[in-house]
């Protein structure tokens, strides 16, 4: 019984394929109209290094055709299908390598002939300043194929490997079967784009192997297709912390979808923003050094304040995280801090002490008894989980501010704070580029490489506080930074700020 039921499958993972899946992202192909000698253009980024890349058209002899310059395509990012006349195309490719201006850096020319009903699928690759552009072309749907994959409730399918190792094999099950019951799509070399081929609206998992391999290296979640819709499954590297070497792009006719391993691990670290308090230090021993636990075990100990830990490596899913002082004291009220983690994803831990003025009724007065004071305070510890950035752009990185100076430090004395990125030739009047910094709410900026004189602007106010000021320089050698505000009483201003790598 066993032995047939292995014949069986292996036999079943060489039938023709007829598969049903439900897709929320999916939107119906462009209609083909033979008539019309149109064809379409869609760009695909999946060169690592690059900032958005910007696609400009160009139509060769025509001195009345308006170039058009569309929107920056950021990494694994795509455009939607473009249509244009039937005929030859110079296109540049560009990033924009200044602020607040329409000129652009091309990094690669190539001439296109668009073909009627014809969708040329172009893939930037490689490194963004040697980049490589690989074109397909795939047919367009005309209205009886469209109609008929409505009525029998079909959606199209191609593999396209854009992992530069190895040959891939893409297989899928149903939701409720396994690798035992999966059935091969399809096998592609690098760089090679499958036939279209059909299947039946239905939810689905996702296996690859490389070539000839029953070893499966990439699992998907449950994956719903449920339009008549057309699909190009990419297979490129895993830039990621999970150990798959796979990540699959679901790529329609107007986005892409980003899906890690199922089983891929995470990784995080922990920051200890907990200054030291007179209300703590009544409830605790807490010296600017906390113990970290997971489900009642201790990870580390001894973590100083304002330093990192290191990074931590671990599945994906939901723990809960509980502070201690190296003698045994539980550090806060909450023993069971919430952390949930995506798989293939990479964290940092801000842990911060927020004291507030106590309002027993709630009614506004924190000085019930009109003495001028306020009648009491009271703190609480907080966690805030912060995603890493875990890009390789070279031109442009991601500054991510993390204000851990307490509401009502804000409160009483400032009406908001922001952050400018000063160039040599600015001022703050004048700087390109700025960003709010909310208490305990992460903020996102990205900025080109340069040197940027950093000033953290309290308002209070008519009058803007220089709270702190430092030098920033990006380059090529750059990550992705964090810029933490926080309270420091041995600073004139008594605030400080630190630039770190969101990942090392």
């Amino acid at each position: 019984m066993n032995f047939n039921r292995g014949i069986f499958n292996k036999i079943k993972r060489r039938l023709p394929l007829i598969l049903t899946m439900s897709i929320s992202l999916a939107l119906a192909g462009c209609d083909s109209d033979s008539d019309n000698n149109t064809g379409y253009m869609q760009f695909y980024n999946l060169s690592a290094t690059a900032p958005d890349i910007y696609l400009n058209v160009d139509q060769e002899d025509d001195d009345d055709f308006d170039d058009i310059t569309y929107s920056g395509v950021a990494f694994t990012g795509i455009t939607g299908r473009l249509e244009f006349d039937t005929d030859s195309y110079d296109l540049e490719f560009s990033w924009q390598d200044e602020y607040n201006s329409s000129d652009l850096e091309v990094i690669l020319e190539q001439e296109l002939t668009v073909k009627n009903d014809i969708v040329h699928f172009m893939v930037m690759t490689g490194d963004v300043n040697s980049p490589e552009i690989t074109t397909y072309s795939l047919d367009v749907r005309d209205d009886d194929e469209l109609d008929d994959d409505s009525d029998d409730e079909l959606f199209n399918i191609r593999l396209l490997n854009m992992y530069a190792d190895d040959s891939v094999d893409l297989y899928y099950s149903e939701s409720d079967e396994t690798f035992e019951e999966a059935v091969l799509i399809s096998q592609a070399a690098y760089k090679e784009m499958s036939e279209n081929q059909k299947y039946e609206q239905d939810d689905v998992i996702f296996y690859a192997t490389l070539a000839n391999s029953d070893d499966v290296v990439f699992e998907s979640t449950d994956i719903s297709f449920s339009y008549a819709g057309e699909y190009i499954m990419v297979i490129r590297e895993n830039t990621g912390t999970g150990s798959s070497p796979f990540v699959l792009d679901v790529v329609s006719t107007s986005s892409s979808t980003e899906y890690s391993d199922v089983n891929s691990e995470s990784e995080y670290r922990v920051y200890n923003g907990i200054v030291e308090n007179a209300l703590l230090s009544v409830d605790t021993d807490y010296t600017d050094s906390l113990d970290f636990y997971i489900d009642e075990s201790l990870v580390f100990s001894g973590l100083l304040f304002g330093e990192y830990s290191d990074i931590i490596n671990t599945s994906s899913g939901d723990f809960g995280m509980t502070l201690k002082t190296p003698s045994g004291d539980q550090i806060g009220d909450n023993n069971n801090y919430l952390l949930s983690l995506t798989e293939n994803t990479s964290s940092t831990i801000f842990f911060y002490l927020l004291e507030e003025a106590v309002d027993e009724d709630n009614d506004g007065d924190v000085d019930e008894n009109n003495d001028g004071d306020v009648d009491g305070y009271e703190y609480t510890i907080n966690s805030l989980v912060v995603e890493n950035s875990q890009s390789e752009s070279i031109y442009s990185h991601e500054v991510k501010v993390i204000n851990l100076i307490d509401e009502d430090e804000i409160a009483d004395n400032f009406d908001y704070i922001q952050v400018y990125f000063v160039k040599s030739d600015e001022t703050i009047e004048n700087a390109d580029q700025s960003i709010g910094a909310v208490f305990a709410t992460p903020s996102s900026i990205t900025l080109l490489n340069n040197t940027y004189n950093v000033k953290v602007i309290g308002a209070q106010g008519s009058s803007d506080i220089l709270m702190s000021s430092q030098t920033l320089t990006l380059d090529e050698d750059s990550k992705s930074k964090y810029l933490i505000l926080e309270k420091d009483d041995s600073t004139v201003t008594g605030y400080k700020m630190t630039f770190t790598n969101q990942v090392d």
